[in-house]
């Protein structure tokens, strides 16, 4: 059964490395901002970066979270990424099974 949320989140950002994109869902999950971190390898990302059309292999990582832990989880993420401007897109999440929805906000109480 779909249940309808307001407050949960998916948050997109990459890694230049699937290691690093590993260590940042590690730490970032065993902080409690997400309750889970799923890692697509080797996307390729075509982007500007100062001036110039830049192309790189990197991790995708999409963040599941709650609206209230986005600003930690965005201040961790730019504490702990090596990319000076890395990407932090916030999506609002629409429904979702009312099991996966529990699961989400029972890993994300504090212990």
């Amino acid at each position: 059964m779909l249940e309808s949320t307001s407050t949960a989140r998916i948050v997109l950002t990459t890694a230049a490395t699937l290691e690093e994109a590993e260590r940042l869902a590690r730490a970032l999950v065993e902080e409690q901002l997400a309750a889970c971190a799923s890692l697509v390898p080797s996307v390729q990302s075509i982007y500007r970066w100062q001036g110039a059309v830049e192309s790189a292999t990197e991790t995708l990582l999409l963040l599941k979270t709650y609206a209230g832990r986005v600003p930690a989880l965005e201040a961790r993420l730019h504490a702990l990424h090596s990319y000076q401007t890395p990407e932090f897109l916030v999506l609002p999440v629409e429904s979702g099974s009312r099991g996966y929805l529990e699961w989400l906000a029972a890993s994300m109480r504090r212990a």
